[in-house]
Order: C-alpha cells, then sequence, then structure tokens
C-alpha cells in the first residue's frame, strides 16, 4: 500500500513538473505571438522617425524653442497621468505607436534626450522635431531642427553606435531598421499660408512642387547614409484642425480648403516622387502611407471610431490653443479626451493617433519586407 501511494506521488510529481514546464513554455510562445507577424520571419532591430510635432517625443525640450510641450496639461494620460515629456499629445504619439507596432519598444525616445542608455539608441529614436517641415525656411522661422537637421543627428547617431559595437552590427541595424518620415503640414499651413515669405515667388502648385522636390532629396539623403526600410506619410487633412478653421474657416469656422486642396496637390507629388525613387533604389523599400482619407474619415464620421468632438481641441477653448497658449494656467479644458479627435488646436488625441496609425499601417507592414 505505501509502495503504491509513494508512486501515486512520484506520477503526481512528475506529472506537476511537465504541467509548470508546460505553462512556462506557453506563456513565452504567447509573449513572442503577440508581437508583429513579419513576413519572411524578418526582424526589425530599430524604428527611427523624423519630421513635425507628429513623431517629436521631446526632441524639442532640448532646444531654444517656443514650439515646445514640456509642461502640464500636456502629458495628462500618459503613462499614470499627469506625466508631460514633450509629446505634442495627451498621451502617446505616432513614433510610439509604430515601434510597438513592429514589435520594437513601447516608447521611442528622443535623440536629444542626455539620458539616453545604448539599449535606447540601439533600439530606436526619433529626430523629429515639433515645427519643421520639407520647406527648410519652416524650422528656421520657429528656431527648431530642420530636416537637414535631423540628418546630422542619424550621422552623429550611427558613429555613436559604430564606437559601441562595431561596423558589422552598426550596419545591420541601419540596414533593417524601419523609418518613418512626417513631414509638411506645416510648410502649408504655417510657413505658406501664414507669413508672407513664400508666397512673394511660388504659387500653391510651384510651391507644391518645390515642398516634393525637398522631399525627395531628404528620401535619397537617408538612402544614402543605409536606411532601407522608410515609410513617408502623405499630409493629412490640415486645413481641418481646430486652428485653421478659426483662422481661416470664417464665421462657421470651416475647413479651410485652400490648404486642404495644397494638401491633395502636395500628396499626388510625394506619392509620385516615391514612386520614382522606388524604381530608382531597387533594393529599398519605399512606402507611401496614405493619411488625408483616413484622418478625414475619422472627422466626417466619428461616432464610428468613437469620438463626439471633431471641430475644438480638448485644451481651452479648443479654438487656437497649441504649445504654449496650451499651458497649466488654461481653463475650461475638457474633462473626457477620448471624446474629442483632437488633443489642442492642431495635434490629435493620443486616441485619434491610435485610430488613424491602424487605419495608415493597416495593410501597408507588409510592403516594409
Amino acid at each position: 500500500m505505501k509502495s503504491l501511494f509513494q508512486k501515486l506521488v512520484s506520477q503526481c510529481a512528475i506529472f506537476i513538473f511537465i504541467y509548470i514546464c508546460w505553462c512556462c513554455a506557453a506563456t513565452f510562445i504567447f509573449q513572442h505571438a503577440s508581437c508583429v507577424s513579419l513576413r519572411n520571419h524578418e526582424t526589425v532591430p530599430a524604428v527611427f522617425t523624423f519630421g513635425d510635432s507628429i513623431l517629436d517625443t521631446g526632441n524639442n525640450n532640448h532646444i531654444p524653442t517656443l514650439i515646445r510641450c514640456d509642461f502640464k496639461p500636456y502629458g495628462r494620460d500618459f503613462g499614470e497621468g499627469n506625466h508631460p515629456t514633450g509629446r505634442f499629445s495627451n498621451g502617446l504619439v505616432p513614433s510610439d505607436i509604430i515601434a510597438a507596432k513592429f514589435g520594437v519598444k513601447k516608447l521611442l525616445p528622443p535623440y536629444l534626450d542626455p539620458n539616453l542608455q545604448l539599449q535606447d539608441l540601439l533600439t530606436g529614436v526619433t529626430f523629429a522635431s515639433g515645427g519643421a517641415g520639407y520647406d527648410p525656411l519652416t524650422a528656421i522661422l520657429v528656431s527648431v531642427k530642420s530636416l537637414s537637421d535631423q540628418l546630422d543627428m542619424f550621422k552623429g547617431y550611427i558613429k555613436k553606435i559604430q564606437e559601441a559595437v562595431g561596423s558589422n552590427r552598426t550596419a545591420m541595424i541601419v540596414s533593417k531598421s524601419i523609418y518613418i518620415v512626417c513631414s509638411g503640414s506645416d510648410d502649408i499651413a504655417n510657413t505658406y499660408a501664414e507669413t508672407p515669405f513664400r508666397r512673394f515667388k511660388y504659387d500653391i502648385p510651384s510651391y507644391t512642387d518645390f515642398m516634393a522636390s525637398e522631399a525627395s532629396k531628404f528620401l535619397q539623403e537617408l538612402y544614402g547614409l543605409g536606411a532601407r526600410r522608410i515609410g513617408v506619410f502623405s499630409v493629412p487633412v490640415v486645413g481641418c484642425v481646430p486652428a485653421q478653421r478659426t483662422i481661416g474657416g470664417g464665421k462657421h469656422r470651416a475647413c479651410v480648403n485652400s490648404s486642404n486642396q495644397a494638401a491633395v496637390l502636395f500628396n499626388s507629388k510625394l506619392s509620385s516622387q516615391i514612386d520614382q525613387l522606388a524604381k530608382k533604389f531597387s533594393d529599398a523599400r519605399l512606402v507611401y502611407l496614405e493619411s488625408y482619407y483616413p484622418f478625414l474619415d475619422i472627422i466626417q464620421n466619428p461616432a464610428k471610431y468613437g469620438f463626439k468632438e471633431t471641430e475644438k481641441g480638448c485644451c481651452g477653448t479648443g479654438y487656437i490653443e497649441g504649445a504654449i497658449l496650451c499651458n497649466p494656467y488654461t481653463r475650461n479644458s475638457c474633462s473626457n479626451t477620448s471624446d474629442h479627435v483632437f488633443w489642442d488646436s492642431y495635434h490629435p488625441s493620443e486616441k485619434a493617433y491610435y485610430a488613424l496609425s491602424s487605419l495608415v499601417l493597416e495593410n501597408k507592414m507588409k510592403d516594409f519586407f
């Protein structure tokens, strides 16, 4: 009887051991399966982003400019709440969302953060600077990092990691990483529409030609530095952001058609430039990321995406506040950010960024490989 009891105990112990091992294996598999499944078992070592405030996660904190948001109420819903980071949002921005979608990491830090560790660098950073554009003048007008400056930072990045991990690993990281570019909105909405400097020389068709030419130059330089998997966002429906409605939308704060038409015209030229570069650089994957019409759909059909307010930002009156005008002393901010497509009068809310990123990237991620 004792022998039988010992045998049963022994069998139970073996069963428990096997069960625990299975649970551990299942947990491991689940955790890794939750990452994005990429074509041909490809790997993405890092994500890098370039452009404007849509992708800036805090670079402007570290330069002398008024185009910044490292203060409350920005970051109202970031992490555990009320944590301004320099992201132009109540929470995350597309740099973070895209890095997570590719299974790299949850937050994409700014390159200019002096506290970055080597592991932060190896898995990607953003070089984006709020207020930048394809037009070099756009960054100069607001004292931020131009796209040329951002390329210089990327060159510095390459040098840093070469010194840390060697040329071979650096080459692998640079060639296999994902690069995302988002720019052009500030060129149209601010530099062209709100200042006289470019209107003396260009009409809208010739200015969008100039923008597309500058975009092509930037992408070719990025390719020359080793980037091979490059996604480029189109300009969204910029004439419908609350500030544009307030400034140029008349009594009823309608969307500004001239800005939207300029965005559509530029986007067609940008798409054409990307097609040409894709033929020229056959070893690269250049992906046009259409955002104009998906964002327009969110604005025109808010209930479909869980929104109620499309014409005002959450911060303050929602008509004009953004950057330093959306600050700790701003009154009457909304109580429920998730109802709003826009966080401030220029930038979408985190929820809207998630919705837009999903719409834009849903069927495009495979094109990077």
